[in-house]
């Protein structure tokens, strides 16, 4: 199957859906909105990742196999060590291709906001100092930078590899909103 841009009907309507992007770029948000649309349950992954003191839980991948094989959920494409398994279950994969000048806007603000209030994430944790942009190469905001071509890179990997998996690329939120109310709602 091609990649379809937001324009394009799907050939069926979803019920395992995965959403790629960027960190902070808005994958969560997009991943709400598509579940409550289709009227399924939203599985938050970085929920089920950190634990206490942001370590990874241990039960992780086995909470992944379990709530994927159930027939209707949507989460995030993310953590290496299920990203195949998503993709093998999903039916569709939503990528949230937006301009690395705005996903930059979008991590620094929501980290900033997040430290500034401390709000909790997830398991207790919350943002760490905000110094710890430049004395920490994995921080967030860092790590956005980084690794902010990858996700591309993987999308065209299960292009090429898994040919009947639709993929739709949207490349704003105002696209993917109107996605969201266009051809999800019609599927």
């Amino acid at each position: 199957m091609p990649l379809l841009s937001a324009a394009e009907p799907l050939p069926a309507r979803p019920r395992r859906v995965v959403v790629a992007g960027t960190s902070g770029s808005g994958k969560t948000t997009l991943a709400a909105r598509v579940a409550m649309a289709l009227g399924i349950r939203h599985v938050e992954i970085d929920a089920l990742f950190h634990g206490p003191g942001w370590t990874p839980r241990p039960g992780f991948e086995a909470e992944v196999e379990s709530f994927t094989a159930e027939p209707a959920w949507v989460t995030e494409w993310q953590y290496r060590s299920v990203r195949a398994l998503l993709v093998e279950r999903a039916d569709l994969l939503l990528w949230l291709d937006l301009p690395t000048t705005v996903v930059m806007r979008q991590v620094i603000t929501r980290t900033v906001r997040r430290r500034v209030h401390h709000q909790e994430l997830w398991n207790g944790n919350v943002e760490p100092p905000l110094r710890t942009i430049v004395t920490d190469p994995d921080h967030i905001v860092r790590w956005a930078w980084r690794t902010r071509h990858q996700t591309e890179h993987r999308v065209r990997a299960v292009l090429r590899d898994h040919p009947d998996l639709p993929v739709v690329r949207l490349r704003s939120h105002r696209e993917a909103e109107s996605w969201v109310r266009g051809a999800l709602e019609g599927a």
